[in-house]
């Protein structure tokens, strides 16, 4: 036991006082646990490795101490290095986060002979639950449901293979030491088993050192439901309701939610007493989940179908939060507490379950190319909760990076979690959808659009969840990239809209020098679509991003031509900023054309920005909010509109149209609006100027050199005529929009109409 300075009241063995603590983690972990610290009044501590010598986790904290390379195994997961670096800062606690080091029993134990305190539960409620085989003994004679299933010593493959044929067929193949769905395999019929054991336990012996498999009858259509646990070291324990975690992809979670819908109370207190029963029984202390497998009711039945113990996990979860926002309880502060010597804040009838919540888990991965992850810097990295008419009570971003950060390919591709709030559960889902729409991020690919998908299909809507979800719903979720009319037409809006931007007429910068906007000398230098006398057109030419060198006449590319008549005020005033960016109404012609067969449809269209990145977009009668966002882009720049809602005709897919747009006619009307500035088409440096100030240059002529992420782009004469003047040297750095430098275009003859 251990004395309270500061009391003298004795402490239960590995607790204490914590005046610092290290995290013994990386990434939003990290960043989250750091936060509540510091709220109660405990300096902190960061470990890094050199991949990580600038995230934001060491920005984050009031001490950083190096581990080593890259590698995790030389880093984080080197238990000497991180328990030297708690003695080098003078950390009186650890606190694990979950993965790397987090249910390492070994690490519980070296961290306890150096006299520091874990924020976890004992060294043997890791053993004991780590073993999987073991565990389900332990459950058992805690009275807590198991699958039927063998999880015996006796390890020779003929008997695996007799037990499966004696359960039915399909079953689950699960390594004993295992998890994150390692040496995990479904098996379908007695004649696949002998290859998928043998499989299994390659993949766990190389995972975990161990080949030992447990056998249990696979559930068709099991729900994945958790109860979250706390225990004190007096011997109290407390359940904070359920999570459902039933979309998953192998075996890795995606979206999760509190409370589990579709549970009675009975049932939600039957579950959370098993939880608690399974966790005295190996006298566990602190924040613990047990998982288990609800199982689908039967046909024609009210009631709800069993629930079997899968397993433990005897850390704090991933999905957390989604448990403090329907409780309003700070888990990490419960751990922090706990680990001081003191009793569980509040008792099982002092909790209470208010409201719902979910969380989408953002990775960088390409879910088009079998989820592969993604690597990159953030270029832009953000969240506008106002755009989206949202508040921080609706939606938290736990986040590890910030932007301008670089995505490695060292670590687990998890970026953040976006967790929203609502009083129902279909408020809360509604908040999902348009927080993931009003998320910006560019640089890396992410699995956003897909989360979209996901949380706005019907079937989660309505709540039929299930561990296959993903599985079953493959083609809805992964819907083909086509020219859809809709998307084209509101992104054709939103590409006019930066046609103005760029013509636009704004106030002169800071510096004589470097100016950020200058009017249009004359109405043949505008971009607008203006002509003498006659209505306004602009044709422009949209594709899919991955069609960028597709030929205009190819049947990749959509055709579109906007119209507007001729007015007194858009004669006068092109150029001109507001609401509504297009000045009134469009007439918005598209054609695609597949093989032989060509269609065209016809649409009145208008932009209206609204706050921050968000517009309303209406076609024919008909309005639609979205987040609009644009990114420069080989052969063009693309634009992404996203959106809570399913578009008006139900062909537009939940989520994001994401489309690549030029001017189709910029070569012919050059020689009616031949800018006369040319701007920078993102943020970059100045590489070179080209030419000299008064040279007169042919079309095409290469004037200016600009690097932006490491990647150069050169800005060409968009027609005959004369340098005026640069405004930027090399070496400069300039914003997107930045007049770089004066251009006057020949005369030539007007075209006749």
């Amino acid at each position: 036991m251990n004395a309270n300075r500061e009391t003298d009241q004795t402490l239960p063995a590995g607790c204490g006082e914590i005046r610092k603590l290290l995290v013994a983690n990386r990434g939003e972990i990290a960043v989250r646990v750091m936060r509540t610290a510091r709220a109660m009044g405990i300096q902190t501590v960061a470990v890094y490795s050199d991949a990580d010598a600038d995230a934001l986790h060491v920005r984050e904290a009031d001490e950083a101490v190096r581990l080593g390379p890259a590698s995790a195994r030389e880093s984080y997961l080197d238990i000497k290095k991180v328990i030297a670096a708690a003695r080098k800062s003078g950390a009186d606690a650890v606190h694990p986060g979950y993965g790397f080091l987090s249910e390492n029993a070994a690490f519980v134990s070296a961290l306890a002979e150096a006299g520091i305190i874990f924020v976890g539960p004992p060294q043997s409620a890791i053993a004991d639950m780590g073993d999987k085989s073991a565990a389900k003994m332990r459950m058992q004679a805690a009275n807590v449901p198991l699958v039927p299933g063998y999880h015996g010593e006796d390890q020779q493959d003929e008997l695996l293979q007799a037990e499966a044929d004696r359960m039915g067929y399909p079953v689950l193949i699960k390594a004993c030491a295992g998890g994150g769905g390692k040496g995990m395999r479904v098996v379908e019929s007695a004649r696949e088993f002998s290859a998928a054991l043998a499989s299994c336990r390659r993949e766990s012996r190389a995972a975990f050192g161990d080949e030992r498999m447990l056998i249990e009858k696979y559930l068709t259509q099991p729900r994945h439901v958790e109860v979250q646990v706390f225990c004190d070291s007096y011997g109290s324990g407390v359940y904070l309701f359920e999570r459902d975690c039933s979309v998953q992809r192998r075996h890795q979670k995606v979206l999760e939610e509190a409370p589990a819908p579709g549970l009675t109370p009975s049932l939600r207190r039957e579950m959370g007493e098993a939880a608690v029963r399974a966790a005295r029984e190996i006298g566990y202390v602190g924040a613990g989940t047990i998982e288990f497998l609800l199982d689908a009711p039967q046909p024609g039945s009210e009631s709800h179908g069993a629930f079997y113990f899968m397993e433990m996990n005897t850390r704090l979860q991933v999905e957390h939060p989604v448990t403090e926002m329907v409780t309003g309880e700070d888990l990490v502060e419960w751990q922090l507490r706990i680990a001081r010597g003191e009793r569980l804040p509040r008792q099982q009838d002092e909790l209470t379950l208010t409201g719902h919540s979910f969380e989408a888990r953002l990775y960088a991965e390409d879910p088009d190319n079998d989820f592969l992850p993604a690597t990159g810097v953030l270029e832009r990295f953000r969240l506008d909760l106002a755009g989206a008419g949202l508040t921080t009570r609706q939606v938290r971003l736990d986040s590890g990076v910030a932007e301008g950060d670089e995505v490695s390919m060292h670590y687990d591709p998890m970026l953040a979690k976006l967790i929203s709030y609502g009083p129902t559960r279909e408020q809360a889902l509604e908040t999902l959808l348009r927080a993931l729409a009003a998320l910006e991020v560019r640089g890396v690919t992410t699995n956003r659009a897909f989360l979209s998908r996901l949380a706005g299909h019907a079937d989660f809507r309505a709540a039929e969840l299930d561990t296959r979800f993903i599985e079953r719903h493959h083609d809805s979720l992964f819907p083909s990239a086509t020219l859809d009319h809709d998307s084209l037409a509101a992104s054709a809006l939103l590409a006019l809209s930066r046609l103005n931007e760029q013509a636009s007429h704004g106030s002169p910068s800071r510096s004589t020098s470097h100016p950020r906007q200058v009017p249009c000398a004359s109405p043949w230098e505008r971009r607008d679509g203006w002509r003498n006398g006659l209505p306004h057109q602009v044709r422009l030419a949209l594709c899919l991003p991955a069609d960028a060198d597709a030929d205009e006449r190819s049947e990749k590319v959509a055709h579109i031509i906007a119209r507007r008549p001729v007015t007194h005020t858009n004669t006068h005033t092109a150029g001109t900023s507001s609401g509504s960016d297009s000045h009134g109404d469009w007439q918005i012609e598209v054609t695609t054309h597949f093989g032989e067969e060509r269609q065209t449809t016809h649409h009145l269209g208008r932009l209206t920005r609204l706050e921050g990145n968000a517009i309303a977009v209406t076609l024919d009668g008909y309005r639609r909010r979205f987040q609009a966002s644009h990114a420069p882009a080989r052969g063009g720049e693309v634009l992404v509109l996203s959106s809570a809602q399913h578009s008006q005709s139900g062909s537009t897919p939940q989520g994001e149209s994401r489309l690549l747009w030029r001017r189709a006619d910029a070569v012919d009307h050059a020689r009616h609006e031949t800018q006369a500035t040319l701007n920078a088409p993102m943020n970059g440096t100045v590489v070179a100027q080209l030419v000299t100030p008064g040279s007169l240059v042919p079309q095409g002529t290469p004037l200016m050199v600009m690097e932006a992420m490491k990647m150069e782009h050169t800005l060409n004469a968009p027609a005959d005529g004369e340098v005026a003047q640069f405004h930027f040297s090399a070496g400069d750095s300039v914003v997107q929009g930045d007049v770089l430098l004066e251009f006057t275009a020949a005369q030539v003859e007007s075209d006749k109409e």
